[in-house]
């Protein structure tokens, strides 16, 4: 398990990020990237060196951004359920607003919303 730490979360950084791995002495077969530009970023590095994505190496990000879909090589990504995290952060907030300059407490909730894998090409070598 290696990691490659980035300054930013974009494209560019995930370029620099690709050059990087392209350079290592032993290539991993499998990248998980914190988030889809990132992602994007070493998926355009891997096509310009001429790297098979998934045959070489298989990527995979996080946010299911709608560009993940429409990528040249379509990403696997980590999609979170987005609305119902709305929903709950509002709920959360209101609960703590409906409190306030009262002396009532109440307990804190913690919620745990489960993400899904969104499988794609990037991912899925030919068999």
């Amino acid at each position: 398990l290696r990691e490659l730490p980035t300054e930013r979360l974009d494209v560019a950084a995930g370029r620099d990020a690709g050059a990087r791995l392209l350079g290592l002495a032993e290539r991993p077969t499998a990248v998980f990237c914190a988030n889809d530009l990132l992602a994007l970023g070493v998926l355009q590095a891997m096509y310009a060196a001429g790297i098979g994505v998934p045959d070489d190496l298989a990527i995979v990000g996080y946010d299911d951004i709608e560009f993940a879909a429409a990528a040249a090589v379509p990403l696997t990504s980590v999609r979170q359920p987005a609305v119902t995290m709305g929903a709950m952060a509002a709920e959360l907030l209101l609960e703590e607003t409906e409190l306030e300059g009262t002396d009532r407490t109440h307990p804190h909730r913690r919620v745990v919303l489960q993400p899904e894998l969104v499988v794609r090409r990037s991912s899925l070598a030919a068999r």
